[in-house]
This record gives C-alpha cells, structure tokens and sequence, in this order.
C-alpha cells in the first residue's frame, strides 16, 4: 500500500495532477486566452493577470459587453490614433470581439504628468459601461489572502471580483485622477483563494475608468 500510495503522488506530480486541480464551474464553457503569441495557458496568481486577456468563449460566456464592437480598436483605426511603431497586433488587439481595448499612446498617456506611468504600450480595457464584465481562467498556486494592485485612469466605478460565481473583493479606486489617461498606480482591495489550481475569476466593472490589469501579491494563509 506504501508503494502504491508513493507511486500515486509521484505521477501527480509529473502529470501536474495535484497543482491544476480544476475548479471552475463545470457549466462554464469559456477556456483560457492563447493566440498566436501569447501561449502561456492560464495566467497565474501569485502574479499580473492582464485584463485585456480574458478567456475565449465569446458574448455572454467569456464577457459581457453593452456594445458588440471593440470601440478601441475601432477608433485606431481612425486617422491619428496610431502610436508610431505599433504593431497592428497591439493596435488592434481582439478586434473582433466585443471587449474594449485600447493601449497606452504618448499624445493621450504620457504627453503630461502621471501620478504613475504605465507601461509604454499596455493594453487596458476602456469604454466600460454598467454590468460589464470579464472571466479570467487563472491558476492559483498557493492558497490564501492576496492584496490586488492595479494602473488605472480616471475614477472608481464600483468593481468587484468573484471567484466561481460567488463575490469575492469589492475594488475601490482610491483617487479620482481627473480624466481617462491620467494614470495612478494604487492598492484596491484584498481577496481571498480557498482553492489551489484554476479558478473562474469575474471581473464585473461599471462606466468611470481604464483598467490595465490586476497584480495579485500573496499577504498569508
């Protein structure tokens, strides 16, 4: 039985059985985002979650959005609104999905003071409206209370996070920063993992700010 017991953990181990323990909803059809740069699989907590990466599955599994166009791509389209240099991967991320989503530009982001700069490039989700929202596939390594960090612009919109469909963290914007593209970096709530391996992670939103993503830093068990 000792051998047998021995042999059972050995190949959890190898087959990353014990660390990717699903649990998601069974009902949840959404699957981690991946393209053809980004392959990582599910993004991991500890660690940055890239908001602009939600899961794959389309409207009303993987997001909810109040308009079926990507209005940042859309207007990136437009004349002007094209960073030198960008590539047509960034300008245009997920264009054909319903999620807003937009970069940081040096005419909009950094053509004036921050309080914090983001990062040249990063992609954030805009043009929020009530009710919208995201699902995240993410793999929590370790279990327990983490603090959430985020770049954000503009002011609080009443976020919140829910971890396989039950509430989770209300996310409070500290500062009111005054306009879309001024950008603050700033801690905005703490959340609890029950549960090792993946989780559904809901972020819900409401209209007031540009979010770019969601560090999340282990605090304890």
């Amino acid at each position: 039985m000792k051998n047998l017991a021995a042999l059972w953990v050995l190949a959890c181990l190898l087959l990353a059985g014990c660390r990717t323990q699903s649990n998601v909803p069974s009902s949840y059809k959404g699957k981690p985002f991946k393209d053809q740069y980004y392959k990582a699989g599910a993004q991991a907590i500890p660690g940055r979650v890239e908001l602009a990466y939600y899961d794959l599955g389309g409207e009303g599994v993987a997001y909810h959005d109040a308009t079926p166009e990507n209005l940042g791509a859309a207007l990136n389209h437009t004349g002007g609104h094209l960073r030198p240099g960008i590539e047509p991967y960034l300008a245009f991320f997920r264009e054909n999905e319903g999620v807003d989503i937009s970069y940081t530009k040096d005419w909009a982001d950094f053509n004036h003071p921050n309080k914090v700069d983001p990062k040249v490039n990063q992609l954030y989700i805009g043009w929020e409206d009530d009710g919208e929202w995201t699902n995240y596939t993410v793999n929590v390594r370790k279990a327990g209370l983490y603090r959430i960090i985020t770049v954000y612009g503009n002011h609080d919109n009443h976020a919140q996070l829910l971890v396989n469909g039950q509430p989770a963290a209300e996310l409070k914007l500290p500062e009111d920063m005054g306009d879309w593209h001024n950008w603050n970096q700033a801690t905005v709530g703490y959340i609890r993992f029950e549960h090792e391996g993946l989780n559904l992670l809901t972020f819900k939103y409401n209209s007031g700010a540009n979010w770019a993503y969601l560090d999340f830093v282990f605090e304890s068990e």
